[in-house]
């Protein structure tokens, strides 16, 4: 048997779900201008779990988001690590376990691999699942959807298009970005700020987005560190010889 003949055949599959009822979700809608990142794994007794997320955005809206969020009938506390009035803050969370619904409890029930660090923003959370050839897809959401959430496929590739298709996935990427983020990027594109001549200043992008220059230079560096990683990765790959 060749090794070909023992490949284990893999989706990646992308879904967005919005979490309908918990706070992370409502306080996302209030405030989508900030992304909620995990960067811990959960950890704690039966009745509670704790964790840390990271929240980046504009440092007013963070700490709108913190109180929103805290307010939420499962957490029990939801405590900064690192000072607010930053665009990035470390959030100590904990969570009353017999009140929390889990999306990432549900994919264990249902025996799913999924990618870790899962983000939220605008609502909705993203995540990445590793579905085997016998796994149902529709019936995955469907158990996602049964406890009143929203679903949404944003894609699905075989993984042999994962690790060797030789295009940069631009969706996944736009989806990273954040709404004024995303905002500010096609703002400083359309009026040529990375043209070779470069014809507007950050200024100017300032002014069209009615912000201090300083909130747009942030929007910016942000959308564009996201952006490189994403294409650092691509361009990293060692199927380009192939």
């Amino acid at each position: 048997m060749g090794d070909g003949d023992r490949t284990r055949s893999m989706r990646e599959v992308t879904l967005k779900i919005k979490h309908v009822g918990q706070p992370e979700t409502t306080a996302s809608e209030r405030y989508p201008g900030v992304t909620m990142r995990s960067v811990s794994s959960m950890t704690g007794r039966e009745r509670e779990r704790k964790r840390i997320v990271e929240l980046t955005g504009e440092p007013d809206d963070i700490a709108g988001f913190i109180d929103v969020y805290a307010a939420g009938e499962p957490v029990l506390a939801a405590e900064p690590i690192t000072p607010l009035g930053q665009s990035t803050v470390f959030v100590a969370v904990t969570i009353e376990v017999p009140r929390w619904d889990s999306i990432t409890e549900l994919f264990a029930e249902l025996g799913l691999h999924y990618r870790t660090g899962t983000e939220i923003t605008g609502g909705y959370e993203r995540w990445v699942l590793y579905l085997d050839e016998d796994d149902d897809l529709s019936a995955v959401i469907d158990a996602v959807e049964a406890r009143g959430n929203e679903v949404e496929l944003v894609r699905q590739l075989e993984m042999h298009e994962v690790d060797s298709s030789p295009r940069f996935e631009t969706a996944g990427v736009l989806h990273d970005l954040t709404p004024r983020q995303r905002e500010a990027l096609a703002t400083a594109i359309r009026a040529g700020y990375y043209g070779h001549e470069k014809d507007a200043g950050v200024e100017e992008i300032a002014t069209k987005l009615g912000v201090s220059t300083t909130t747009a230079w942030e929007h910016l560096a942000r959308a564009e560190g996201k952006v490189m990683d994403d294409l650092g990765e691509f361009l990293g790959r060692d199927d380009w010889d192939a």
